[in-house]
């Protein structure tokens, strides 16, 4: 590992505005665009750490909130760090926990210090700062540290949204004193700063002059995903992407529907995280090259094909769906395993076809044929 770089990002091929490349790390290279499946509490739901790299991720997210809180940043760092506790050996992002504050708890209050608030657990009084948000995403042992931020909706008046931004690209600034200041930790990881301005083209110029000015590894979009409807992201994309620095990764948090990856990678995108294929597994929904399926469905209940006919994952090869609709409507563990399993695999193929398609310079052919499959319903 002591040979490895830091941090690198080098682009091998683009396709109008996108990009496919490399994220090399001291813990492993990241073929980009990528897909980080989440770990929020250092674990990706119903799912073994080698079965996630099996599905072909590179990278996980870890949440500072939550870790924070459960079982504690202290304990994590005194057990060897995240990725011996958790037993994932390769890199892992950190989100800086500024969403968690702010959606979860109901009793939250921002100051220019940072955000107090009660824990969604059991109710104990917690700062969070842009100064102890590095410092939990230091004792955790992240590879990759995002910067601490404040999001307000995108349906916010204007006043807080520019207030917000602001104050956002001020604890930009204390994160990177902080995460220089890490020692060893700092030589070591990578620190990304967090875009904001709503939909706003000025305010997201105004944020990404900020950042670029302060200097980070790479830099994230943040702020969508958040109800603001597909529409409205993609018109923030077809500007947000370009005010930041070419040279560098660009990450979409929280981002998304496979629809909504293909969109926003066609915009300039590099990296995203979601819940949606873990929660969506738990919960009954496969997704498919022909649209997501309801597995609860009575349709299901003898159909003998797989999950996805086109799909190489062990579950589509092991499994038919009516022994998945079976287990789901029985409440049976294995269901959430094994459909977590399938669309996992399902991200990180349609990832790699993402690559392959820019590297072939078929980008804008490959996304047509996507949506026209994937709007057709699988059922």
């Amino acid at each position: 590992m002591a040979d490895r770089p830091r941090f690198a990002f080098s682009i091998a091929a683009t396709d109008g505005r996108a990009r496919t490349g490399t994220l090399s790390m001291r813990r492993g290279d990241i073929s980009t665009p990528a897909f980080m499946p989440v770990g929020t509490a250092a674990t990706v739901k119903a799912m073994k750490p080698a079965d996630v790299r099996a599905s072909g991720a590179d990278i996980l997210l870890g949440n500072t909130y939550h870790l924070m809180l459960r079982p504690g940043a202290e304990r994590v760092a005194r057990l060897g760090g995240l990725h011996a506790f958790m037993g994932w050996e390769r890199p892992i992002l950190t989100d800086s926990g500024g969403y968690q504050v702010m959606s979860l708890s109901e009793l939250s209050k921002v100051t220019e210090e940072g955000v107090s608030f009660r824990s969604h657990l059991d109710g104990s009084k917690h700062m969070l700062s842009p100064e102890r948000s590095i410092e939990i995403q230091r004792l955790l042992g992240s590879d990759i540290v995002m910067a601490f931020d404040q999001l307000v909706p995108t349906t916010a008046p204007r006043a807080d949204q520019v207030a917000a931004m602001e104050r956002s690209m001020r604890w930009a600034q204390r994160s990177r004193d902080a995460f220089d200041a890490g020692g060893a930790h700092a030589q070591a990881a990578a620190l990304f700063g967090i875009q904001q301005g709503a939909l706003d083209e000025g305010l997201r110029k105004a944020s990404a002059d900020a950042l670029v000015g302060i200097g980070f590894d790479g830099y994230a979009v943040g702020g969508l995903a958040v109800g603001e409807g597909q529409e409205a992201m993609f018109a923030c994309l077809d500007f947000a992407p370009g005010q930041l620095p070419a040279d560098r990764p660009r990450y979409l948090m929280g981002v998304g529907k496979p629809d909504d990856i293909v969109g926003a990678v066609e915009r300039g995108i590099d990296m995203f995280d979601c819940v949606l294929p873990t929660r969506s597994g738990r919960t009954g929904q496969a997704f498919t090259r022909a649209g997501p399926i309801n597995i609860r469905n009575a349709k299901f209940a003898e159909d003998t094909d797989p999950l996805d006919p086109d799909c190489a994952c062990p579950v589509c090869h092991g499994w038919s769906r009516a022994y998945l609709h079976h287990l789901v409507r029985a409440g049976e563990i294995l269901g959430a395993m094994l459909m977590t399993e399938h669309n996992l695999y399902f991200y990180q193929a349609l990832m790699a076809d993402l690559r392959a398609a820019i590297a072939g310079q078929r980008l804008t052919a490959f996304a047509e044929s996507f949506r026209v499959r994937y709007e057709s319903k699988g059922g």
